[in-house]
């Protein structure tokens, strides 16, 4: 029995030395990846330009990994939150968030995560599988479509922020990014990419090592490590001092300034004490800091802080020199907000969701 490969595994000199082995022309391979990664074809038979014979050798050898949309919500604010299929039936979801001044696509990395923060809904999910590049991409390109038919906007960011830790998915992670930075994929820059992590330091030093041109968010949430550890089990094994010495490095390889996520919580980080250790530890870095409204999430044991608490945080913080953004909600009407993607959508039944034990 013949076994198939996934074709949007393969860079395009492996496509083309596959088309030769085959006694095929060389130049097809770049056909055949505009057609994977710039037209969106999710079937052999949508590669009009290439013989028929050809795409029968294809379809005996290769097949296309593409995600399926099988839900759709839309929040009052215009946010749109979509639950999309992959093999055996997983959901993931993705969200297009649209403002005045940006569109952005906020995309999955796995199916479910192996962390388990204590604000966050997808933490409570099993860890089924790392997504490929492709699948990745695909959210972005149905997004971006999304942007461009209901709003007549561009797609002007991407974040790494939907469901999974990207780091933990390195590989696939970064070559959806250069898929979709290169004039071969989406020819979008990488400066309009962002990536949020929990804070994994080795892997932060290898996004160093790699140079990569994209920007980083460090999902911190607490600047100090009794605090960080009693929400994030992450910080048990990456504390503070360790993430600082990786962001260090990180900066010295890249030069991009770090953004800090700062979920802010109602009587656990939200005094000026609070404020006073974030400020400390942003001095390792050049780096800006995203205050973000808490949006509550089922058997959490968090409420949103007090808005003028918010204010009054935001405020010290920029006395103090640093650049910030307070984060409003959007989408949290659909259970598209920060921290809520769960898979609470009509795609999937809740007696089914895998959750951890």
């Amino acid at each position: 029995m013949n076994v198939k490969t996934s074709i949007r595994t393969l860079s395009l000199d492996e496509i083309k030395s596959s088309l030769e082995s085959i006694g095929e022309k060389s130049f097809r391979g770049k056909q055949i990846f505009e057609w994977l990664w710039q037209k969106d074809a999710s079937s052999f038979d949508d590669m009009t330009n290439l013989s028929v014979s050809l795409r029968g050798k294809l379809n005996d050898s290769f097949y296309i990994d593409h995600i399926t949309l099988k839900d759709q919500q839309i929040s009052s604010d215009k946010t749109i939150k979509c639950a999309f299929s992959i093999d055996e039936g997983k959901i993931i979801e993705g969200v297009l968030i649209p403002t005045t001044s940006r569109t952005t696509a906020c995309i999955s990395s796995q199916v479910g995560c192996s962390l388990a923060c204590k604000f966050c809904a997808t933490g409570k999910l099993k860890l089924m599988r790392n997504l490929t590049a492709g699948e990745m991409v695909d959210q972005v390109v149905y997004l971006k479509n999304q942007a461009e038919s209901r709003y007549n906007s561009p797609l002007t960011n991407i974040v790494y922020m939907g469901m999974g830790e990207p780091l933990l998915n390195y590989n696939n992670m970064l070559r959806s990014t250069e898929l979709i930075s290169s004039p071969e994929g989406l020819g979008m820059s990488p400066k309009r990419i962002t990536v949020s992590t929990a804070g994994i330091a080795k892997l932060i030093k290898r996004l160093g090592d790699d140079e990569v041109k994209f920007n980083l968010a460090v999902s911190l949430h607490a600047a100090n490590d009794k605090k960080r550890s009693e929400i994030m089990e992450i910080n048990d094994s990456n504390n503070l001092e360790s993430l600082s010495e990786a962001l260090t490095y990180f900066h010295s390889k890249t030069g991009t300034r770090v953004t800090f996520e700062y979920i802010i919580f109602k009587d656990f980080n939200d005094e000026l004490e609070d404020a006073e250790e974030l400020v400390k530890f942003s001095r390792c870095v050049p780096c800006k800091v995203n205050i973000i409204e808490y949006n509550p999430i089922e058997d959490a044991e968090f409420q949103q802080a007090d808005r003028e608490k918010v204010d009054a945080f935001a405020a010290y913080l920029e006395r103090k020199g640093l650049v910030v953004n307070v984060r409003r909600s959007r989408g949290k009407d659909i259970d598209a907000a920060c921290g809520q993607l769960a898979n609470k959508n009509k795609a999937i039944l809740k007696s089914d969701r895998q959750l951890k034990s």
